[in-house]
């Protein structure tokens, strides 16, 4: 079922066929990540913070798939109802959620670190942090994927076709054959659709 999800991605959208691999082995980095208890942190600005809300929101309830519990963790709950309608998910943080955290660092800080001081505090080796960047070259968008590396972590990144910061700051860069900020944002939405059911796939049965 994942080969056929995937397959279908470059089906429905041919241009993305140059970004094959690069998507493929984010999938295999994001899937290893969860296996090993990891976690999965998103950053981004402006339409790129919502995509990374967007992709969390995903994977941290079903998707394509119910993920109900199993009889075994429905039996940890005195309460039915909840037991019955919990769904099973993965840990993924959108950094661009926390108003107080961001406005606060913002402010009493250095505003282009407010992601990197985020990926410092959650960081675990071994966790990935997933970018958003149409131009590949936000400043607090490169800071954060540099404190990621610092860190153990990997990094993916989302961006326009031309060679950026993030780049050359990412285990993986999947460079969408578009230069134009909305064009890019076209495609990106597709290629987590696509990981996100892919990623399901891979850990729910249902």
């Amino acid at each position: 079922m994942t080969d056929k999800i995937f397959d279908e991605l470059f089906e429905r959208y041919p241009s993305l066929e140059i970004c094959r691999e690069d998507i493929f082995k984010s999938f295999e980095i994001m899937a290893t990540c969860f296996e090993n208890g990891g976690k999965l942190l998103c950053c981004g600005n402006g339409g790129s913070a919502a995509d990374c809300d967007h992709f969390a929101g995903e994977l941290l309830k079903g998707f394509l798939k119910k993920r109900p519990l199993s009889d075994s963790e429905k039996e940890k709950f005195g309460d039915k109802f909840i037991a019955d309608n919990l769904q099973k998910g993965l840990p993924v943080i959108s950094l661009c959620a926390h108003s107080a955290l961001m406005t606060a660092f913002s402010n009493d800080a250095v505003p282009s670190l407010v992601f990197a001081q985020q990926v410092y505090a959650y960081a675990k080796s071994g966790d990935v942090l997933l970018c958003f960047s149409t131009s590949g070259n936000s400043e607090n968008i490169v800071y954060a994927a540099e404190t990621a590396l610092a860190a153990d972590m990997k990094v993916i990144s989302i961006t326009g076709e031309k060679e950026s910061a993030l780049s050359r700051f990412s285990d993986i860069c999947i460079k969408l054959p578009e230069t134009e900020t909305f064009k890019v944002q076209e495609l990106t939405l597709p290629v987590y659709h696509c990981l996100a059911a892919m990623i399901e796939d891979n850990f729910f049965d249902k």
